[in-house]
């Protein structure tokens, strides 16, 4: 019966099961677990809301350029869009004709002398909102590089610590048997694990979501070139 007890009693108390780890699991431990497991929250929360919100931006951006290049009036299109931009695309957009308007108040765009003035600033500022347009898509994209690249350290700062734990509690005893090492060990290595759990749709996620962006940012630039030539070429039209 004695013997029966202590088999019982160390199964109960050596439960390897992923709860049982974490719960047997030292303080130090917990705590890197703990965060390993917020972080992967995270960066989950962020890869969904960017996958989302780049598709968004590509139907955007479709949309946006069959209206600009459907022939109609840019004025008309400027006032539609221009209070509001909904995407960066249109943001940009509205930031230049905003300033060929003001031109065209002042008389500016009928002066030779301040016509290249004038491309040169409707230039800037399409440059200017598309800098920060494109800040604001890319928010989350350091997150899910610092995870990527610092989880897995933190998961072997685990998987060290519960190694310590475990050599102490077979110094402590004076017994090498597997079941002393075991659960240590066991811990140690689901440190590990979590670490990689964090680590690898991070790094995933923010190679596809860079790759996007930047071809996203690559649409915008040749947006801004094409409609700053239109621009460019009514300008030398009035000459």
């Amino acid at each position: 019966m004695i013997e029966t007890a202590q088999v019982v009693g160390q199964s109960a108390v050596h439960n390897m099961s992923m709860w049982g780890l974490f719960l047997q699991a030292d303080v130090i431990v917990k705590f890197v677990m703990l965060l390993l497991l917020a972080a992967s929250v995270w960066c989950w929360a962020i890869i969904f809301e960017k996958w989302i919100r780049v598709r968004r931006l590509n139907r955007a951006a479709d949309a946006f350029e069959d209206a600009f290049w459907s022939g109609g009036s840019l004025d008309d299109l400027y006032d539609q869009v221009g209070a509001n931009p909904p995407d960066p695309m249109a943001a940009t957009f509205a930031a230049g004709m905003k300033e060929w308007r003001i031109a065209a108040d002042r008389g500016l765009s009928a002066s030779g002398s301040m016509r290249a003035g004038l491309q040169q600033r409707i230039d800037r500022v399409m440059q200017v909102t598309m800098t920060r347009e494109l800040g604001r898509v890319e928010r989350g994209m350091t997150v899910l590089a610092s995870v990527g690249s610092t989880a897995p350290f933190v998961g072997l700062f685990g998987t060290v610590w519960g190694i310590m734990n475990s050599f102490q509690s077979i110094a402590a005893q004076a017994d090498t048997s597997l079941a002393v090492v075991a659960p240590g060990i066991a811990e140690a290595l689901f440190a590990t694990a979590i670490g990689l759990f964090a680590a690898i749709p991070a790094t995933t996620a923010y190679n596809k979501f860079s790759n996007d962006l930047n071809k996203y940012a690559e649409r915008l630039e040749n947006f801004a070139g094409e409609f700053g030539a239109i621009l460019s070429r009514y300008l030398e039209d009035r000459t």
